[in-house]
């Protein structure tokens, strides 16, 4: 039986029901170019409730690098408690790996090595892929490199992706994530490691900072088979943002419940609120 959406007017209606929220970041809270004011006033009422708040990102950098970028976005943080991000669960993965390492993505994601004592190798050198995002990913797609994952599946490398995600709106344009390169990656037969949404290492560290081991979780976030599915795995509720990532996919739905609930269930997902934006 598909389940029918619960559409709520504002995060508020729900005070009280839960001890704590995991929010998405990119695509909730902000774009990557400006904040969404009535998000971060809706978790600020929340946190005034009594509900613990984490922001919950596939970020690759460290959670101190996503405070800096909300600052810079003007992000009050009375908006949050505390914030994980991937690289938070990859740099584990990372540690229990090799140390000679070649690296995709760009220079500013290599603070996620800070301290891990890595050599950064040409890929003939390496032992060990780590994916944080694309070289220049406002120019370049998945498709470009092929000929890198080729040579790199030659000598049977396995690759750590630090940010699951396939893509991300940056302002109106979308841009390619990690996950993007590391499915590519994963087509060829070798292995990748995930430690972002939705898999349960993010989780663990997440859930290892609430005040209470036993508090009801309300996951909020716009990526299908990355924060609904994250939220599916864990058993926690979820209230879905319907005009994030997947807006132009699910534009038929008209913003109904009863439909975009369809469309989950067709994915093999389920959501029990839903939201255009947060508010």
């Amino acid at each position: 039986m598909v389940q029918t959406l619960q559409s709520i007017g504002r995060l508020g209606e729900l005070s009280g029901r839960y001890g704590a929220v995991f929010c998405d970041v990119w695509g909730v809270v902000h774009d990557g170019e400006a904040k969404n004011p009535p998000a971060e006033e809706a978790l600020i009422e929340a946190r005034r409730g009594g509900a613990h708040v984490v922001l919950l990102t596939n970020s690759p950098r460290p959670a101190e690098g996503v405070r800096e970028q909300l600052d810079a976005l003007g992000v009050s943080r009375e908006a949050y408690d505390a914030i994980v991000t991937s690289g938070d669960a990859t740099r584990a993965l990372i540690s229990a790996g090799s140390r000679r390492v070649f690296h995709i993505g760009t220079p500013r994601n290599e603070d996620l090595f800070e301290g891990l004592h890595l050599d950064l190798l040409p890929p003939e050198e390496a032992d060990l892929v780590v994916a944080t995002g694309l070289f220049d990913d406002e120019r370049e797609t998945p498709e470009d490199y092929a000929p890198l994952l080729d040579r790199l599946a030659a000598r049977n490398l396995p690759m750590i992706c630090a940010n699951p995600d396939i893509v991300v709106h940056r302002g109106e344009r979308l841009i390619y994530c990690a996950g993007a390169v590391a499915r590519s990656y994963a087509e060829r037969g070798q292995i990748v490691h995930l430690a972002g949404k939705p898999h349960p290492p993010i989780y663990d560290v997440a859930r290892s900072l609430l005040p209470k081991e036993d508090a009801a979780i309300l996951c909020i976030g716009d990526g299908m088979f990355t924060d609904v599915k994250g939220a599916n795995t864990l058993g926690a509720d979820c209230l879905f943002i319907s005009d994030g990532i997947h807006r132009e996919e699910l534009a038929e739905a008209g913003g109904d419940p009863a439909r975009l609930g369809s469309a989950l269930e067709a994915r093999g997902l389920k959501a029990r609120f839903v939201q255009p934006f947060l508010r």
